[in-house]
């Protein structure tokens, strides 16, 4: 039975010290990384007493603070780092002061990461992040080449420069990621411009060639399974799995239209939702994309540019004989109800390219590239934005539909 909580509210972190006073640096930086309250400092009997029933569910991390040679109390701090492993609980050893042997010991007793006290500057932060990547990893890769979730796969393709696709990608993304986390589903971002992609610079991530190295070890998508697909993906703000584009632009035929496949139908095993940024260039893998999609979101504008660029894509997948019934058109910059020149305008652009506008996103102002530039989704950033409630709607929409689905499945 798992014992109850050192207090009512759900922590994250808990720090092991017999004095905490002599750690007490540690206090703004824990503040920055978990949020104020969401860490609490114990001793570290409290904090064993509270492992031994399984480790609470909002609790993420140990970290154990060390300050003395004292073999008894080395023992202690051993068993405890023993007790954080028994609880599948990822422990960070810091250490004030520990003569060899009891540094010895305390590696032994099995620790995920060590750091000194004082900390360099930024060094906590970097290694809580890791630990919560190689949990993610982890999670992502459970269950091995089974069947996995048959999760749903949603592009997002821009008809021209400007008309907010990769915005939409990723708020989207993030807004499924808020509504679902208490039905523990998952939902990843994949940015396949491998050109010229921003998933990364909107989220403030670092870019990584993970994608390319996985298909590396895997070419032509053989083998490639949940495990080492795993390792393409960063955790952001301990939620949402994202995939970005590498740090130098690469040829948009990098990944052959078979390997993408492959990337697709492992991501649908691991997920429940996979969000794509597509690239504005058709490439030898659209087709690819669009045949694996449940909804194919094509942005547009209220433009030339994108009533022109919409025909020739319809004209496109009409000679390839490809599925048009996918393509879930969406007008960003929308006109509002009261603006009946504007609402005139966009029905007769629709009627002309015989599509039908089915979301319709309002102009979000400056906030939205505000947002983008300091890398935060509107939630966070413009929380009562009018972009940001209308996707929030649809994502709401898609979660429902996710659920029936589930419910006729079982």
């Amino acid at each position: 039975m798992q014992l109850p909580r050192l207090r009512p509210k759900p922590v994250e972190l808990v720090v092991a010290a017999e004095d905490f006073s002599a750690f007490d640096a540690l206090g703004p930086e824990l503040d920055a990384e978990c949020g104020d309250g969401l860490w609490e400092a114990v001793a570290p009997k409290a904090a064993a007493s509270m492992l031994k029933g399984g480790a609470p569910d909002d609790l993420e991390h140990l970290l154990v603070c060390v300050d003395t040679s004292e073999p008894d109390r080395i023992a202690a701090f051993a068993e405890l780092i023993g007790a954080g492993r028994a609880a599948d609980l990822p422990v960070i050893l810091l250490v004030k002061e520990a003569g060899p042997s009891a540094m010895h010991a305390l590696m032994r007793a099995g620790a995920d990461d060590f750091l000194p006290y004082p900390t360099p500057a930024g060094e906590l932060q970097a290694s809580i992040q890791r630990l919560r990547d190689r949990a993610a990893r982890a999670e992502v890769a459970q269950g091995g080449g089974g069947p996995g979730r048959n999760g749903a796969i949603l592009p997002v393709y821009s008809m021209s420069g400007g008309a907010g696709g990769t915005s939409f990608a990723v708020n989207l993304a993030w807004e499924l990621t808020l509504l679902t986390r208490k039905e523990q589903m998952r939902v990843a971002l994949i940015d396949l411009d491998f050109q010229f992609g921003s998933v990364a610079t909107y989220l403030d991530l670092p870019r990584q060639e993970a994608l390319m190295e996985v298909l590396a070890s895997s070419p032509g998508g053989i083998g490639l399974d949940r495990e080492a697909l795993a390792n393409a993906f960063t955790l952001y703000d301990k939620r949402m799995h994202v995939m970005t584009s590498p740090v130098d632009a690469m040829p948009i035929d990098a990944v052959s239209p078979e390997e993408l496949d492959a990337v697709l139908e492992v991501a649908r095993s691991a997920f429940d939702f996979v969000i794509v940024d597509l690239p504005h260039t058709l490439t030898t893998w659209t087709e690819t994309v669009l045949s694996k999609a449940e909804t194919f979101f094509v942005l547009t504008q209220m433009d030339m540019r994108s009533a022109q660029n919409t025909l020739r894509f319809l004209r496109i997948l009409k000679s390839e004989d490809l599925p048009l019934e996918k393509l879930e058109f969406v007008m960003n910059h929308s006109p509002g109800f009261t603006d009946v020149t504007g609402r005139g305008r966009m029905k007769r652009m629709a009627e002309s390219l015989g599509i039908e506008f089915s979301v319709m996103l309002p102009d979000g102002g400056k906030q939205v590239v505000q947002a983008c530039d300091h890398g935060q989704p509107l939630e966070v950033f413009a929380r009562s934005n009018a972009l940001r409630k209308e996707i929030r709607r649809l994502a709401q929409t898609m979660k429902d539909s996710a659920e029936q689905r589930r419910s006729s499945e079982l």
